[in-house]
């Protein structure tokens, strides 16, 4: 190989190098803006949804920030840590919001926020984000269906555990005709998210704020 076209595909590969680390970096960069932009888009909808099924009056702290997070645990259905939202009043534990996953949705995943008051009981259910089929899976949103909002002020007290199902398999819950899978996914995430308190109270409002 003659000097000068050494020199051309030193050159070459040289340039070829260039292209690869500026473009790996512009990558990188858009990556983690994006990224940034989407876990803030996040906690903002996740932010209002618990606005949503925990009232002013069950807390007076600030109840995003006294957040814990939980080992993966099968009876929240999570693989990975979730967080846990704690609320207080004037010092004393009131309500805590888990981020439960119901993993056998007809399209896969539903992801759930469960409020649970220090009593045991419901103060709301909200869908965070599905991928159920449209039109099937809408009615466990609320702006399409106040189907969500059976759950509020249930508990284990008030419904025996073998009637958390839906009506078609003999529990206490609705179901829209040919959509079952859905609802039994959600009754069935919300169930285990109250077993999930009952054996793990104490730890749950136990811990002081996290800074």
């Amino acid at each position: 190989m003659s000097s000068s076209l050494a020199k051309v595909s030193l050159k070459t590969a040289l340039n070829l190098l260039a292209f690869t680390v500026v473009g790996t970096a512009l990558l990188a960069f858009s990556f983690n803006q994006t990224h940034e932009l989407i876990a803030q888009s996040e906690e903002r909808e996740k932010l209002k949804l618990i606005n949503e099924i925990v009232p002013p009056s069950l807390f007076d702290n600030a109840i995003v920030q006294d957040a814990l997070t939980l080992p993966a645990d099968p009876l929240l259905g999570t693989g990975v840590t979730s967080l846990a939202y704690r609320g207080r009043l004037q010092g004393q534990p009131s309500v805590v919001v888990l981020s439960p996953i119901a993993p056998d949705g007809y399209s896969g995943k539903i992801f759930l926020l469960v409020a649970i008051r220090e009593n045991g009981s419901l103060a709301g259910v909200r869908v965070a984000s599905h991928r159920e089929t449209p039109g099937l899976g809408d009615y466990i949103e609320l702006p399409k269906s106040p189907w969500i909002k059976g759950f509020d002020d249930k508990s284990h007290a008030v419904l025996p555990e073998a009637e958390w199902k839906v009506k078609k398999d003999g529990g206490q819950f609705d179901y829209m005709a040919g959509a079952t899978i859905t609802p039994r996914a959600v009754v069935k995430a919300v169930n285990k998210s109250l077993n999930y308190f009952e054996a793990n109270r104490d730890k749950l409002f136990a811990q002081e704020p996290q800074p």
